[in-house]
C-alpha cells in the first residue's frame, strides 16, 4: 500500500511541498468564493476569463504530474505533446460546465499531491524536461507548481493580491524573472531595489547591477513582483514614468 505521507525525508523539500500545497489551498479558496456566473468574468490576464485561468491551473497540475511520473518510472512523459495541444486544452477547459471545471481543478491538484507524496527520496534527483525544454531534477516541479498557484490566485481578480503571497515565494519569483531577463538580454540598465516588505527582503537588489546609469525601480517586495510579472505598477516608483516590465515567460 502506498504511503500516506510524503516519502521524501529532505527537510527543505518537505517545506517546499508545504508551500506548494498552501498555494493550492489559497487558489482553491479564491476559486470557491466565486459563483458559477462569476467564472465568466475577466482576469488580470489579457483575453483570459476566470474559466481560462482555472482550466490552465488544472491542466498544469496534470502536466506536472506527468513529469513526476517520469521521475518515478523512467518512462518519458512530457508535460504536453506540443504548445498547440496545451493551448487547446486550456480553451477546451474554459468551455466546461462550472461543476466540471471545479472538479478539474480539485481532482488534478489531488493527483499531483499524491504523485509527489509517493515519489521515493532517490527519485527526486531524476531529470525531467519542462515545456520550455529545460532539463531539471524532479524536485523543481514543486517550485513550478508553487509559482503557478500563487500567482494565478491573484490573476482570478477576486481580492487576492501579491501581498498575500509569502515573502520567500516572492523573492524566488523575482530571482526567476530577473534571471530570465538576463538570459534574454532584456535587463540592460534595469535595476530593482526592494525598499520595504513588511519584514521580508528589505534592501534586496535585482537586475542589472553593473549599469552605470540604471533605471531604478523601487518599491515593497509585493509591488515590485507585481510590476515584474506585468500585473501593474501600483506601489513602484522610478525617475519619470514607470516602464513596462520586459516579458519573462
Amino acid at each position: 500500500m502506498a504511503a500516506r505521507h510524503d516519502q521524501t525525508t529532505d527537510p527543505g523539500l518537505q517545506e517546499d511541498l508545504l508551500q506548494a500545497r498552501r498555494g493550492t489551498a489559497f487558489f482553491a479558496r479564491k476559486l470557491n468564493e466565486l459563483t458559477d456566473a462569476e467564472l465568466d468574468g475577466g482576469t488580470l490576464l489579457p483575453d483570459w476569463t476566470r474559466r481560462h485561468v482555472v482550466a490552465h491551473v488544472g491542466y498544469n497540475a496534470r502536466a506536472i504530474a506527468r513529469l513526476v511520473e517520469w521521475a518515478a518510472t523512467g518512462v518519458e512523459t512530457p508535460m504536453y505533446p506540443s504548445p498547440e495541444a496545451r493551448n487547446h486544452d486550456i480553451n477546451f477547459g474554459a468551455t466546461l460546465s462550472p461543476i466540471a471545471l471545479r472538479n478539474l481543478f480539485d481532482h488534478s491538484a489531488v493527483h499531483l499531491s499524491v504523485e509527489w507524496r509517493d515519489l521515493p527520496d532517490t527519485n527526486w534527483a531524476n531529470q525531467v524536461r519542462t515545456a520550455q525544454g529545460r532539463t531539471v531534477p524532479a524536485s523543481e516541479t514543486v517550485w513550478m507548481r508553487t509559482r503557478e498557484v500563487w500567482v494565478h490566485a491573484v490573476d482570478l481578480d477576486n481580492g487576492a493580491s501579491f501581498s498575500d503571497i509569502p515573502g520567500q515565494v516572492l523573492e524566488r519569483l523575482l530571482q526567476d524573472i530577473t534571471g530570465a531577463w538576463k538570459t534574454r538580454g532584456t535587463d540592460t540598465g534595469l535595476l530593482i531595489k526592494v525598499t520595504s516588505t513588511a519584514g521580508n527582503g528589505a534592501g534586496l537588489t535585482f537586475g542589472d547591477t553593473s549599469a552605470t546609469n540604471p533605471t531604478i525601480i523601487t518599491g515593497a517586495l509585493p509591488a515590485v513582483v507585481e510590476w515584474a510579472t506585468g500585473r501593474g505598477a501600483t506601489g513602484v516608483t522610478t525617475t519619470g514614468e514607470v516602464p513596462a516590465a520586459p516579458p519573462w515567460i
